[in-house]
């Protein structure tokens, strides 16, 4: 019995640990379907004087990489419904 309730623990943290979503904060994921797109937020970002790196899906967010005006690497997320900014 104990070793079938260890492998089921082992088991449940293994998993959650998969599907986590790294650091989005978003808790209530919009549908896919209402996602606006990445070139809509680097169009949005570079029209405010953003440079850019590179944009990638982490969890139910948009993972902005850019450069500040120190030239230090930044990470930040972005809802991709709205195209808020979420934290950096």
């Amino acid at each position: 019995m104990f070793k079938h309730a260890l492998s089921v623990a082992i088991l449940a943290a293994v998993s959650s640990t998969a599907f986590a979503t790294g650091d989005c904060p978003i808790a209530q994921p919009a549908p896919k379907d209402q996602w606006q797109t990445k070139e809509a937020l680097e169009k949005k970002l570079s029209a405010q004087g953003w440079d850019i790196k590179r944009i990638k899906i982490d969890g139910a967010c948009y993972e902005v990489y850019t450069k500040d005006k120190n030239g230090r690497k930044v990470e930040t997320y972005f809802d991709p419904k709205t195209l808020d900014e979420l934290k950096k």
